[in-house]
């Protein structure tokens, strides 16, 4: 007897997707969810005077097209990121203002690195093919390499390595040297480009969605309970056991039994799972080396937008940690201003074990260089270190270091008898985005027949 025919692991968008694609064929689908809430990497936390924060991830922007559709379906508000005015470069001590993505005030001789260095990745990137990238031209000499090793001998300007390590850790939550120069590629592909991903209007942060991102997945849940998925919250499973005749999933609450189960966990996450029969090798070690990014998401709310009036976007780039990177994350209806920076790769490694006073007085300096002494004196202050996170260990994906993905990224996808895989880590397009997640859903619930 089964509970379900197929069992998901994880009410993230790609849990969701994956049942709601397995629905609309007329399967019957079980969720189970470690957390106590929907929404897996995604998160929005709601406070008194109408104050809402997207914890987790955020953004819409164009070629999203699924995230799109549901944000349609389901009447939520739209409003694009605030881009009027001037950016802040801190650079060497000094305070800068520009318009665009590149600061022009470089220097030209970095202005020209880095925008060839911008437009080599670019075409590059265009020569990988998203289906298979390990099969791409010379893939093997491209994974051995990180991108820092290809940002040291193409960038020799002290300042285009500077604003490229500020880009790919914003894209990545990770070290460039920590990235596989191929996947790094890859990822830039899928995602319609490294301009596109580091842009807000017209690219990959345009958007946001009133009342947050997590509300949105809340409301594909309910759907699904209303057209008869389970969904079981604060359900950690603890072993999936195939037989000739189905799946056992081991949980804290008990046995359920399917015919299937899709696993949306994140690699990290998967290796906690005591798989019977065991992970391949190379699936474990695909899993291993997928290490989660590590960023600290931090929110300083202020009486109003001060800055606004000053000239300036809420975006802002600088050289001196912990915070590198800035920008406004005030709703259009609010009364109070918000501005949202980033904490990344290995400094969010170390300032996610310091105490959360140091942590945010480090932050909230490098506010006040970028806009002044109002910016030291908050309302309120909150951050959240996603890799203090039992059930996520990371944001805002598994990156894969040099070597990797050559050697067993095939395994990415390859079901395991009855086990089926999804997750913004296995998309080819969009990987490491919500958008990403719900198309890995949708390709894996098209695996079952």
């Amino acid at each position: 007897m089964t509970d379900s025919e197929i069992i998901v692991l994880g009410a993230g968008y790609a849990g969701l997707s994956t049942a709601a694609a397995l629905r609309a064929r007329g399967k019957s689908v079980m969720i189970l969810e470690a957390r106590e809430r929907i929404g897996g990497r995604t998160r929005t936390d709601h406070f008194d005077q109408g104050l809402w924060l997207d914890i987790g991830g955020q953004w819409a922007g164009p070629g999203q097209d699924r995230l799109y559709g549901l944000i349609e379906r389901f009447g939520k508000r739209l409003w694009p990121m605030y881009t009027q005015g001037r950016n802040v470069l801190h650079l060497d001590g000094k305070h800068r203002r520009y318009r665009g993505l590149i600061p022009t005030s470089l220097g030209p001789l970095a202005l020209l690195n880095l925008s060839w260095g911008f437009a080599r990745l670019e075409w590059l990137a265009k020569r990988i093919p998203l289906e298979a990238p390990w099969d791409a031209k010379q893939g093997a000499r491209l994974d051995q390499q990180s991108i820092g090793d290809w940002m040291r001998r193409n960038l020799k300007q002290q300042r285009a390595r500077l604003m490229m390590q500020v880009a790919v850790e914003a894209v990545f939550a990770a070290h460039p040297d920590d990235i596989s120069l191929l996947h790094g590629l890859f990822y830039m592909r899928s995602g319609g480009g490294l301009e596109n991903l580091t842009s807000s209007a017209g690219g990959a942060q345009q958007d946001r969605i009133d009342g947050g991102m997590q509300g949105l997945a809340e409301s594909w849940a309910e759907q699904l309970r209303t057209d008869g998925c389970a969904i079981r919250l604060n359900t950690p499973v603890r072993a999936v056991e195939q037989d000739g005749n189905g799946v056992s999933v081991h949980t804290d609450d008990g046995v359920f039994r399917g015919d299937r189960v899709i696993s949306t966990l994140p690699p990290a996450l998967t290796l906690e799972v005591d798989f019977r029969p065991g992970l391949p090798e190379a699936r474990r070690e695909w899993c291993a080396g997928m290490v989660p990014g590590r960023v600290i998401k931090c929110f300083a709310v202020y009486p109003k937008p001060f800055w606004r009036e000053q000239g300036l976007s809420g975006s802002a780039a600088g050289d001196q940690g912990p915070l590198h990177v800035s920008f406004d994350g005030t709703p259009p209806d609010s009364t109070q201003g918000i501005l949202l920076g980033f904490i990344e790769g290995r400094e969010a490694g170390y300032w996610a074990e310091q105490n959360e006073e140091d942590r945010r007085q480090a932050v909230l300096a490098c506010m006040g260089r970028f806009f002044g002494d109002q910016a030291l004196a908050p309302e309120r202050y909150i951050d959240h270190a996603w890799s203090t996170e039992q059930w996520s260990r990371g944001c805002y994906a598994g990156v894969p270091g040099p070597g990797l993905i050559s050697r067993v990224g095939v395994s990415a996808r390859q079901p395991l008898g009855r086990v089926h895989w999804a997750g913004t880590e296995t998309a080819t397009r969009w990987n490491g985005y919500i958008e990403g997640a719900i198309l890995s859903g949708e390709r894996v619930a098209a695996e079952i027949t």
